[in-house]
């Protein structure tokens, strides 16, 4: 089953925490999911002050810069994974790097039920 991992922490401190991590740590753990075959795709997000966020309402689209919501911690990252169940998802997420100094939300992918 498929996993979504995403990695929350306030960007602005996100590598000046002491136990902040370098991104050859995120890449070698990166490595070792995808040497398993557990790694499906991961990648590390621009700054949230290049986002942008989008809704239609009544037929109107607006867009509005920043993320949807104002929070202390923004998503910074994502890791796509394959796990047998949520314990195995939960297993590989605590020991992505990042989640030392933010959070990682582990979310079962749906798959659209289309015919």
């Amino acid at each position: 089953m498929k996993y979504l991992c995403l990695v929350y922490a306030e960007e602005d401190k996100l590598h000046s925490q002491p136990d902040s991590p370098e991104d050859a740590e995120c890449q070698a753990y990166a490595d070792s999911l995808a040497t398993k075959g557990q790694l499906l795709d991961g990648r590390p997000l621009e700054s949230v002050t290049t986002a942008v966020t989008v809704r239609k309402r009544s037929g109107q689209v607006s867009v509005t810069d920043g993320p949807f919501a104002e929070t202390k911690e923004q998503l910074t990252g994502f890791y796509l994974v394959e796990a047998a169940d949520l314990d195995e998802a939960i297993a590989i997420a605590g020991d992505i790097p990042p989640g030392r100094v933010g959070s990682i939300e582990v979310r079962p992918v749906r798959e659209l039920q289309v015919s």
